[in-house]
């Protein structure tokens, strides 16, 4: 027991280099992107991968699944928007 949280702990060898590549592995590829809209989503996905880090030490859980909440209801969005029409040429 932590706190108001029940901790548990996966023994992974070398995890700060598995956590390194699975970050770089979901985000960098949106980074990356050339798509405004997806540099914007992996924004948005690496501010909450970072504020998950430090709620994560005051005990808060399932912080990581409220971002992904967040970064679904702009995928819903941009999804929704309705497109400009385009012109054929």
């Amino acid at each position: 027991m932590r706190g108001h949280t029940i901790g548990y702990g996966v023994n992974v060898p070398w995890m700060p280099l598995v956590l390194a590549g699975y970050l770089f592995a979901t985000l960098g590829a949106l980074l990356l992107a050339g798509d405004g809209r997806l540099r914007t989503l992996g924004v948005v996905l690496a501010a909450g991968a970072l504020a998950c880090s430090a709620l994560w030490r005051l005990e808060f859980a399932s912080t990581w699944c409220a971002f992904a909440a967040v970064a679904s209801l702009l995928v819903l969005c941009w999804v929704r928007r309705p497109r400009a029409a385009s012109s054929v040429t």
